[in-house]
């Protein structure tokens, strides 16, 4: 086994990254590790506005990264709640089949789901879909009881602090602007407080969401995708009609698409919300339609695999962009679900920007993708369900390094 290096430098101060750093800090007491976070706070972005749902592994390709790490990340992430004494909720999940259409989609869903070990799996038709949610409606319905919903903010919070009380460092208003490995390690530019700086360590892991493409070194083998920023929007259900919905329930997602549809999910607060949509940010921490970037929508504009894309799917994108102009057409889809919830019963809530990986083909890149060179490892595609993943996410990416 190789000798733990005397540094290392986390980039991104989001749930994977904490997570990583805490893994090695784990691994090789007595190892400098700091985390490098751009934001004046740790999970600012991506794992501050998720939807704080502990996924079971009902979707994901059966063998791939995904549905192994999600498998054993979502035990590992309900010891670690356990142990910490953070929120961790298993208030299951119907995922329904509303119509014929839908149900040769719903039995491959189901053979995957089958194959990736989801526990408690069951398959339910009409009567059984209203014992678990009343006012729920569809032809047919896999229940998975041990999805969980969480608070993933305090779940960062928390690896933050084992990191600190094990030697490790966590800087906050410290941007990442370059990343050069050498002979003698890796140079990593800095800019803290608008003044430049410089940071040298023996390994660097990048785990930066939406800017991973821009900080992740190209190594020339390794197929470099473009992070394409979609936003999601949320709805919040009035409080009246927050009971209406006990747990969580989903569409049958599109297989062409890894975003899984617009989704009734409870929060461990109590509220209950509706979303997230799926509509293209011209900023890449855009969560208001005005947000714009010239330089994010540059590089969206001028990525080929972006109008590969946009050439093959955009009359979903219409269909997105309609919903998030009018709350009434965005419920018209939902209430298909839950019929009692309707336009009446929503308001505008929050939003989150999915840093979704473009290949250069115009494929949406779906599973998780990370590579290693150059004491340089790179956490290219990370999108849900890596907060659910983190721990075993960490866990990989150490291993890969060879620790």
């Amino acid at each position: 086994m190789s000798r733990a290096p005397q540094s290392v430098a986390v980039v991104g101060g989001g749930i994977v990254g904490l997570a990583v750093a805490r893994e090695v800090v784990r691994r090789r007491p007595g190892t400098l590790v700091t985390v490098l976070e751009k934001e004046d706070g740790l999970a600012r972005h991506q794992t501050g506005h998720n939807s704080g749902v502990v996924h079971a592994g009902i979707y994901y390709r059966p063998g791939s990264l995904k549905a192994q790490l999600c498998t054993r990340g979502r035990l590992l992430l309900r010891d670690y709640c356990a142990e910490h004494q953070l929120p961790y909720e298993e208030c299951g999940k119907l995922v329904v089949a509303v119509d014929q259409g839908e149900l040769d989609r719903f039995e491959a869903l189901e053979r995957s789901a089958t194959a990736n070990g989801v526990p408690g799996l069951r398959r339910l038709d009409r009567v059984g879909i209203g014992e678990i949610e009343p006012n729920a409606v569809g032809l047919a319905a896999l229940h998975s009881p041990e999805t969980a919903i969480t608070d993933y903010v305090a779940i960062a919070e928390t690896m933050a602090a084992e990191v600190r009380s094990a030697g490790g460092v966590v800087c906050t208003r410290t941007e990442v602007t370059d990343v050069v490995a050498d002979s003698g390690g890796v140079r990593l530019g800095l800019r803290r407080a608008g003044e430049p700086d410089l940071l040298r360590a023996d390994h660097v892991v990048i785990c930066a969401g939406l800017h991973a493409d821009r900080l992740a070194p190209d190594h020339g083998t390794d197929p470099v995708p473009r992070i394409i920023p979609f936003r999601g929007e949320y709805l919040r259900v009035a409080e009246a009609q927050q009971d209406l919905v006990r747990g969580m329930v989903y569409p049958v997602p599109d297989p062409r698409y890894p975003f899984l549809g617009v989704h009734f999910t409870r929060r461990v607060d109590g509220s209950l919300e509706v979303g997230p949509n799926a509509v293209l940010a011209t900023r890449r921490e855009g969560y208001r339609r005005r947000d714009v970037g010239l330089r994010d929508l540059r590089d969206t504009l001028t990525w080929p695999g972006f109008w590969r894309m946009a050439g093959r799917h955009w009359r979903t994108g219409v269909t997105e962009v309609t919903g998030s102009l009018s709350i009434h057409a965005y419920l018209r889809f939902a209430s298909r679900y839950v019929p009692a919830i309707t336009a009446a019963h929503v308001a505008r809530g929050g939003a989150g920007v999915r840093a979704q990986a473009v290949d250069r083909d115009g494929s949406l890149v779906d599973d998780f993708r990370i590579s290693n060179a150059e004491r340089v490892t790179a956490v290219r595609n990370a999108p849900s369900p890596a907060a659910t993943s983190s721990l075993a996410i960490a866990e990989h990416v150490v291993d890969r390094i060879g620790w």
